[in-house]
């Protein structure tokens, strides 16, 4: 299994606040069911624009992507993916010598 991470921001070049606002509980409840399933491992709120930063286990990074499309704001359109990285353990804190 591997890890990704994925950058996500509401899509207000084509939809308006109004348009979210139905919608955020069903974002919310599939994300949970994400994590559940130990696809979502972890989830932050993003600061710089609406949106989230997901930590997210899969077999690749087509089926990290598949998860990230389930989401229905992405399903619908309104929900940019900015970026979907692999990511692994940071060398400078492993075992030396």
């Amino acid at each position: 299994m591997a890890q990704f991470m994925a950058l996500v921001k509401r899509n207000y070049a084509e939809f308006t606040e109004a348009d979210f606002a139905p919608l955020l509980e069903g974002e919310a409840e599939r994300a949970r069911q994400l994590y559940v399933q130990g696809v979502v491992r972890a989830m932050w709120g993003r600061k710089d624009v609406p949106g989230a930063i997901m930590l997210l286990e899969a077999e690749s990074l087509d089926a990290a992507r598949g998860f990230v499309d389930t989401l229905p704001l992405r399903a619908k359109g309104m929900l940019d993916l900015d970026m979907l990285v692999p990511i692994g353990p940071y060398r400078g804190f492993g075992p030396r010598g």
